[in-house]
């Protein structure tokens, strides 16, 4: 047409391919639909700790993947379906902003299990076998408990590992800055503990404002303005 030459259509048609034409696919590769729906997912799984009387303990962990968050951890030697979905209920408190569980093939992740986790209104997903990136979050958070925590120490007993930990993640949710954020944290200080006096004379947000710093994970004074003598 841009040359001026008219054909006919059954001409064009003649050297249309005879396939039919190709169909968006349904599925989603699996690291975009973690992408997606990072918001309601949570991942869990177990990590072994060796006692200084070289007892095994079980530590599990809870964790948000969206956020970074620790929402649960609690320690135990004889690690069973049972205990592990009594913790998965204390994690989950029939919150409507959690719709996936995410663990792997383990075998203490029985069916009855995730049937009951289901009747929380959260969907199971199970990772592929042999795949630990599958779920690298999890595999992310166990690392750095084992290199922040528990390997410049040796736990006495089982009650001693859970007071650690119970101390130290505090510090991972709200001190520690985390590269998926942006060097900020999982549950930033408030941004203004002293509001702003009305009368003072200073514009709104500036007298006694205290502002989060993401990178210290702390709060320092932005602004120091003493207030307007009457």
């Amino acid at each position: 047409m841009k040359l001026g030459i008219r054909l006919s259509p059954r001409t064009v048609s003649k050297y249309l391919s005879r396939r039919p034409p190709a169909r968006p696919r349904g599925d989603l590769r699996w690291s975009t639909f973690l992408r997606l729906h990072a918001q309601g997912i949570i991942a869990c799984d177990f990590l072994v700790v060796v006692t200084a009387t070289f007892r095994l303990l079980y530590v599990f962990v809870v964790i948000e993947h969206r956020s970074r968050r620790l929402i649960h951890c609690n320690v135990t030697a004889h690690p069973s379906a049972a205990w592990t979905l009594q913790q998965l209920r204390e994690a989950v408190e029939f919150e409507e902003r959690y719709e996936y569980l995410l663990h792997d093939r383990d075998s203490i992740f029985a069916k009855h299990l995730d049937e009951s986790i289901g009747r929380l209104g959260v969907k199971v997903l199970k990772s592929p076998p042999r795949s630990p990136m599958a779920n690298a979050i999890r595999e992310r958070v166990i690392g750095t408990i084992r290199r922040e925590c528990l390997d410049w120490l040796i736990p006495l007993s089982a009650s001693h590992l859970r007071s650690i930990l119970k101390s130290w993640i505090p510090h991972y949710n709200t001190g520690r800055p985390h590269m998926a954020l942006g060097a900020g944290v999982p549950d930033p200080p408030l941004t203004n503990l002293y509001p702003t006096n009305p009368n003072s004379g200073h514009r709104r947000g500036e007298s006694n404002a205290v502002r989060a710093n993401p990178i210290l994970g702390g709060l320092h004074h932005e602004y120091f303005l003493a207030p307007a003598c009457a």
